[in-house]
């Protein structure tokens, strides 16, 4: 169960940072192939991101999948939009609907 406290943190973090990932590692060191992938389309977008690292805290790694309601780590928000996980992120990008969605928030 997602406690308030997380929730205002997680409500926090989306509101605040134009584009966040939720990953496991961090930005220099992913700890998981679909984590690094999701970095690596950000990177190659130029996307500037603040990354969280859900391995350090159980309640952030709990809560941000009850928080979305998405199974899966990572999780990419832009603009406080929940856009997806790995597969999602990459779908985006091949179509070029991760361009548009990143634009504004990289303005």
């Amino acid at each position: 169960m997602l406690d308030e406290n997380t929730r205002k943190f997680l409500d926090h973090l989306v509101q605040t940072n134009k584009v966040v990932l939720f990953m496991k590692g961090n930005r220099s060191f992913p700890q998981c192939g679909f984590s690094a992938a999701v970095v690596e389309v950000l990177k190659k977008h130029g996307a500037e991101f603040h990354a969280v690292n859900v391995l350090q805290d159980p309640a952030i790694r709990d809560g941000i999948k009850e928080y979305s309601e998405w199974p899966t780590i990572p999780q990419l928000y832009v603009g406080g939009e929940f856009i997806g996980g790995c597969d999602i992120v990459r779908e985006l990008d091949a179509n070029g609907e991760l361009a548009k969605k990143l634009a504004p928030a990289q303005a």
